[in-house]
């Protein structure tokens, strides 16, 4: 675990502390060579492993948001009890080849198996779920750019192909697990922000926003523009906190909420 996956922000006026943990897949993943890392090393992923960085967490937290999904696109060697059972881009002989939305399947069943079992964790969980890019003229690395300087219409854009399926994949995944949920008392929530986002090919950084040290000639049309679109999902999370009942808001801050966002 490393310091830099989680930050807080204490409010003490508030009673309230927000924390935000970098945990993209989930799961446990490593590198086997880590000083060589880049977008297309091979990483090994246990899908049957939540990370410890989300889960150490869980005895102190009120309200959990969870969301990944584009880090599942790049290459990985899959493991199941610890035995590999396949892999996404591996290229290698006699290993099979298991479908990305496979291994996404299994990442979130081992994230709600181990929200729904853990014996000190009563509190309230989103799933925000996938989170469209918009690369236009080409993929990310043959020239794909996303320069649109307006929103789509519904008629113009919406959820299809591969996008379609992340996002169908997460909502089954999570419809199943709120029936679990109920039968023990435990409150899962979906904040449905896929819809919304398809339309905003605008709100990407594109080739602007790099840090100094990054490849410019890749476009970035998959994170998100701040201030900028990202904006209304705290919008959505306020007005679901108010549906959860008059008074909600007050009773969590009664008892020294802790937020997690994991992303």
């Amino acid at each position: 675990m490393n310091d830099t996956d989680i930050k807080r922000w204490v409010f003490p006026p508030y009673n309230f502390t927000l924390v935000a943990i970098w945990s993209p897949l989930l799961v446990t993943s490593r590198d086997p060579h880590p000083e060589k890392f880049n977008r297309n090393s091979l990483m090994n992923l246990y899908l049957d492993e939540p990370e410890e960085v989300w889960t150490s967490e869980l005895d102190n937290i009120d309200i959990a948001i969870f969301s990944a999904g584009q880090w599942f696109f790049r290459p990985f060697m899959y493991y199941e009890k610890g035995e590999l059972i396949g892999c996404h881009f591996c290229n290698q002989p006699n290993i099979t080849e298991i479908s990305l939305y496979d291994a996404y399947q299994r990442a979130y069943n081992t994230t709600f198996t181990t929200l729904l079992n853990h014996q000190n964790y009563t509190g309230l969980t989103f799933l925000r779920t996938f989170s469209p890019q918009h690369f236009e003229n080409g993929e990310y690395n043959n020239g794909g750019n996303c320069v649109r300087t307006r929103p789509f219409t519904k008629q113009e854009m919406r959820l299809d192909g591969y996008k379609l399926t992340m996002y169908s994949t997460q909502v089954n995944v999570f419809k199943e697990a709120q029936k679990e949920a109920e039968q023990k008392g435990l409150k899962l929530r979906l904040m449905d922000t896929s819809n919304a986002m398809i339309l905003r090919a605008d709100g990407h950084p594109n080739h602007f926003g790099h840090p100094a040290s990054d490849n410019k000639s890749f476009a970035d049309c998959v994170h998100w523009c701040m201030p900028g679109p990202v904006d209304t999902w705290n919008e959505f999370l306020l007005e679901m906190l108010k549906m959860e009942g008059e008074g909600f808001i007050e009773k969590t801050y009664q008892r020294n909420t802790t937020k997690l966002n994991l992303r």
